[in-house]
């Protein structure tokens, strides 16, 4: 078992087994870092001390705003990076002293603003959970045709707005759009009062692709740099109107909120299981072998504008049908190029069982089963005050891990 020098609270995200990835803020800096516990680590600093005089590393790589020139450099250098600072946290490891001096290398978690990690230049969304595919079929399809006939075949996904993307914190406010009355023809223009949350996970593209290239499945982790958590806030009512026949626009683009913390693909080896098993023909290009899905449990708490949250869902990453193996490979078979820093997100992750939904649209089945709150209110969508926090974490014997907090709070938005 790992031990760090650092003192680490129970149920803590950031163990020594995590060194997740992100960009603070402070009065005077910002810069690359990781945390441990409730301290963050400079990473800059640690550079301007000589922690990886050992690597070619260029100068100022970490006092930079976003992570995506240090991913650039490629998991030939990220992965040990990664492995040096994890050894100097350790008991008796290089970086003790230093702490011990009291160096404003290391500063305390809560004294820092996290930003957004990333410039994103591109984000896709899939829809790669079966149960969340076949719920929203169920209730606004035939039930006997709940899946639509190419969705058992490929990764369905759609091109997002990357610009709308925002660090956990960050208020957002109730949209307006074209809106269908139940038993009109015509629509009207107003706010959504159908906004709702989608509990989802996001990897990170870590390596960059030409135009015209393909990744095969078995290189695809190559291209993974780390996840992060995920809300695809979402209008339904705006949604039902607009989808056909072009999909989501506007009801999926005013905002989307994730984790500050970039947690990488190597510190979630521990947690690799098997995915569902996947029926009918999957093309060759599509196989994939091995565990490629991972065990980590996810939590939604639904918080009131009074600031009195409750846990409306719980669910795990590992119910997703496609991979992200599979989802990236199957974005690039036409040649479509990657950057790094694009993000692309799993679509919304439900489970077997209503309390494992992953949106309010299921957890209220289209709003005929309100949830109770803990202060007596019912809720068949979000209101204006309330918020929504995910949270992950993964668990294997001793080693554990989490994500941080990715919350979002709703405020209104009146035309003037």
């Amino acid at each position: 078992m790992l031990k760090s020098f650092i003192p680490i609270p129970k149920n803590s995200d950031f163990t020594i087994y995590n060194i997740p990835f992100g960009v603070f803020k402070s009065k005077s800096k910002t810069s690359i870092c990781t945390r441990i516990g409730d301290v963050i680590l400079d990473l800059d600093l640690c550079q301007k001390s000589n922690l990886f005089k050992d690597f070619n590393l260029p100068d100022g790589i970490f006092n930079k705003s976003v992570l995506n020139e240090y991913i650039r450099l490629g998991k030939e250098i990220t992965v040990p990076i990664r492995l040096k600072i994890q050894e100097a946290l350790l008991l008796g490891g290089e970086l003790e002293a230093v702490y011990k001096s009291g160096s404003e290398i290391f500063i305390a978690a809560n004294s820092v603003e996290m930003l957004l990690p990333l410039s994103i230049g591109d984000y896709t969304d899939f829809y790669s959970s079966r149960e969340h595919a076949t719920n929203v079929g169920i209730m606004f399809r035939d039930p006997e045709n709940a899946l639509l006939p190419n969705w058992l075949h490929l990764p369905v996904g759609y091109h997002g707005r990357a610009s709308s993307i925002v660090v956990s914190g960050t208020e957002i406010k109730r949209p307006h759009g074209q809106i269908l009355p139940l038993g009109s023809d015509k629509p009207v223009f107003g706010l959504t009062n159908q906004l709702d949350f989608e509990l989802e996970m996001a990897f990170v593209i870590g390596k960059d692709t030409n135009l015209g290239d393909q990744v095969h499945i078995k290189e695809a982790e190559d291209y993974i740099f780390g996840l992060m958590l995920f809300n695809d806030w979402s209008a339904r009512d705006i949604q039902r109107w607009e989808y056909i026949p072009l999909g989501p626009f506007l009801a999926k683009n005013f905002g989307s909120t994730v984790s500050p913390w970039i947690v990488t693909l190597e510190a979630l080896e521990p947690f690799r299981v098997e995915g569902p098993k996947q029926e009918g023909d999957v093309l060759p290009y599509l196989k994939s072998e091995g565990n490629k899905s991972y065990d980590i449990n996810l939590n939604v708490e639904f918080i009131n504008a009074n600031g009195d949250g409750m846990t409306i869902s719980k669910s795990n990453f590992k119910y997703m049908y496609w991979n992200m193996c599979q989802q990236l490979t199957h974005h690039t078979v036409n040649g479509c190029n990657l950057n790094v820093g694009d993000v692309m997100a799993s679509g919304t992750i439900s489970g077997p069982t209503p309390d494992s939904y992953g949106s309010m649209l299921e957890l209220t089945w289209k709003g005929t089963k309100p949830i109770h709150l803990s202060d007596g209110s019912e809720r068949k969508f979000i209101l204006d005050g309330d918020a929504i926090r995910l949270n992950a974490h993964c668990q294997s014997g001793e080693i554990s891990l989490g994500f941080g907090d990715c919350y979002g709070k709703i405020i209104s938005h009146l035309i003037p």
